[in-house]
């Protein structure tokens, strides 16, 4: 089997889990996948989406907490692409009836007025190039039996991107960001809380990761899209009727509820 026809066939199973709620054994178990190997599944698994008539709107940060990356014996965070088909809006229903075992995590997001291209990006060239950031719910869904993987298995699975939303209220970036306080509420009551530097001491260093990262195979973060930082706190697992709220102080609010 030829390299491109051993992606194309992985992108097609973890497609065809997404699509058919039906999880499948990690990658990693029958597959020799190495990170750049794992980045190109998930080029293909993308454009699978965008052949289907999505287009892509952003990126996403994955293991941005030192705590997390030590768990998953890694040095550094993964990214992913978001899609057009990936958003709702804030106050919005979460489909449960589309997804496998969705868990949503607070965030700091990003909307791009420019370009940030590596390498060299720094989190001062993201914050230049930021038009405003909002509160926003990342919600996880791994395609992998047990939601058990490794570093690469995630990368291939696209980050475990499903569907996000962002919050209504849209801030310039002049605080500092690294002090915004994060609280998650899950129906109405406090269940977690996490300032900024939750991810990686500042969340624009996770957004300029990602820009350095993307260089390496001569791609950039584009002007418009909205990059979802890293999950501020430990996610929560969702179940009909639930609602969560994340509001980041200064930035505004952003909730879900599992329908």
């Amino acid at each position: 089997m030829s390299g491109e026809q051993q992606v194309s066939e992985l992108a097609e199973r973890l497609d065809t889990a997404a699509r058919e709620r039906s999880t499948t054994k990690p990658l990693s178990a029958d597959t020799e996948l190495d990170t750049a190997t794992a980045y190109r599944v998930q080029e293909a698994l993308v454009g699978l989406r965008v052949a289907r008539g999505a287009r892509v709107v952003g990126g996403k940060l994955g293991l941005t907490s030192k705590a997390k990356q030590i768990a998953m014996g890694v040095h550094e965070p993964l990214y992913g692409l978001v899609t057009s088909d990936m958003t709702l809006p804030s106050g919005g229903i979460l489909p449960l009836e589309q997804l496998i075992h969705p868990r949503v995590e607070p965030e700091i997001a990003f909307v791009l007025n420019a370009p940030v291209a590596g390498p060299g990006a720094t989190a001062a060239d993201v914050l230049a190039a930021t038009g405003y950031v909002c509160a926003a719910l990342d919600v996880i869904d791994s395609r992998y039996d047990g939601f058990s993987f490794t570093h690469v298995d995630a990368i291939a699975d696209n980050g475990s991107s499903s569907v996000f939303a962002l919050g209504n209220d849209l801030v310039a970036p002049t605080m500092d960001l690294a002090l915004a306080a994060c609280v998650l509420e899950v129906d109405g009551e406090v269940t977690d809380s996490a300032a900024g530097a939750a991810v990686m001491g500042h969340p624009a260093t996770a957004v300029a990761f990602m820009a350095n990262a993307l260089a390496t195979v001569g791609k950039r973060l584009e002007a418009g899209w909205v990059v979802l930082s890293g999950g501020l706190t430990a996610p929560v697992a969702m179940s009909p009727g639930r609602t969560v709220t994340a509001t980041v102080a200064g930035i505004g609010s952003v909730t879900l509820t599992a329908g």
